[in-house]
């Protein structure tokens, strides 16, 4: 410093202060530290006339007792801790805590951050209006579990959104606050999806169609993305004319959903893949209005069925055209083993055999009906032998499919 003076008096003045904490220091606190070095701020006034003490806030404050220790050792042993003084320290909340006190346990959360990880850096403020409002909807924390695995971004999306004027059209729409809680779970963008744009023009055409609210609403819940996947143009109207379908029909808004999801492209192909085996169009439209379902299948499944039907059973194709079942069942645990288990019986001379219209019936049974209609109704090694078969059977897998990987986040539609 260039004046050795001032240099003197501050060297003197952190001396006082030093001896004067240690006093006082279990008595009044740092407070007692603030008045008396105002105190000792006064005993030179030219010298101290610009140095001012503000008073102490609610701010945090970290002293190091190095500084006022008398001995090397006392400050040794004080660096290794601060003493934190503050006249309020409130902890500040995170995301983790705002989830804790809406009613996520310790496992909601893990799951809710490890599906979606940047919430853990989300504006608490903003977090908990979104909660409040999923509160009022009767949103519980095991829902909400299931909507971020389904929608991991829609925590970070805006459901403020004309959000009054879209509850109460859904309220409306949906009869009631717990169907429309129900409907958000199973698709949580419906508070995000554009309300003047999307949601009511969609509903009003299929309202325009024919569907019945009742209908609509069971739809909606059962695929869920019905509303940004809709597009229906003359062709798939067209389509839909040749199911046949009337609309007092309990398939008529599956035939309606199913068309107006599928991309043209799809339904085309699917139509093609059924004309290899013989079917015609009307035969084809016509399964379709029995079974919308079918729609649903893909190609592959499709040819691997009728290629078994026709070409290991020795069916006629239009054996399908009765039994729609016989396309959705699964070939290596359904179909094949039951068939190659009747042929069995029939080799070994036992009775009851599978043949006929009992054929059908044993491919329809549940895999325990089955069992035990055709299997444990026999007693000794007959019962063991076509068990032993029988599990055998179903053993024999696709080539390759254990090296398929399913992988499913989201939903499943």
């Amino acid at each position: 410093m260039r004046n050795p003076q001032v240099f003197n008096f501050f060297t003197e003045l952190l001396q006082m202060g030093a001896a004067f904490f240690r006093q006082h220091w279990c008595n009044s606190g740092i407070h007692s530290l603030h008045a008396g070095l105002n105190q000792l701020g006064k005993i030179d006034a030219d010298i101290f006339r610009n140095v001012t003490l503000s008073p102490f806030n609610t701010y945090r404050y970290k002293i190091n007792h190095c500084l006022f220790s008398p001995s090397s050792l006392d400050s040794t042993e004080a660096l290794s801790e601060d003493v934190e003084l503050a006249g309020s320290c409130v902890k500040i909340k995170d995301s983790a805590d705002i989830l804790g006190e809406w009613g996520c346990g310790d496992n909601d959360i893990y799951k809710i951050f490890s599906r979606r990880p940047s919430l853990r850096k989300t504006d608490p403020k903003i977090l908990q209006s979104k909660l409040e409002i999923l509160s009022k909807l009767g949103i519980t924390s095991s829902d909400l579990v299931k909507m971020i695995n389904c929608r991991p971004r829609f925590l970070n999306c805006r459901i403020n959104l004309f959000l009054n004027e879209r509850l109460e059209y859904f309220e409306a729409f949906f009869g009631s606050r717990q169907v429309l809680a129900k409907a958000i779970v199973r698709n949580p963008s419906l508070l995000t999806y554009n309300f003047h744009n999307k949601i009511k023009p969609v509903i009003a055409m299929y309202e325009s169609l024919g569907v019945s609210n009742r209908d609509l609403i069971a739809v909606l819940l059962s695929r869920p993305t019905i509303i940004p996947r809709t597009n229906l143009n003359d062709e798939k109207m067209d389509y839909i004319r040749k199911t046949g379908v009337s609309k007092e029909s309990r398939m008529y808004k599956h035939v309606v959903s199913l068309f107006a999801i599928s991309r043209i492209a799809t339904i085309r192909e699917k139509v093609v893949n059924f004309e290899k085996y013989g079917f015609s169009e009307d035969e084809i439209f016509g399964l379709i209005g029995r079974s919308p379902l079918v729609l649903t299948l893909s190609i592959d499944k499709v040819q691997r069925n009728m290629t078994f039907i026709l070409g290991t059973m020795k069916q006629s194709a239009n054996l399908v055209l009765g039994n729609p079942f016989l396309l959705y069942s699964n070939l290596e645990n359904v179909l094949k083993p039951r068939y190659l288990l009747a042929c069995k019986i029939e080799d070994m001379g036992v009775e009851p055999g599978i043949k006929g219209p009992a054929m059908l019936r044993a491919l329809r049974m549940s895999d325990k009906r089955f069992v035990s209609a055709f299997i444990t109704r026999h007693s000794g090694d007959v019962a063991n032998e076509l068990y032993t078969f029988y599990n055998n059977a179903k053993c024999v897998r696709r080539l390759a499919e254990s090296s398929k990987k399913n992988s499913s986040k989201g939903f499943p539609f």
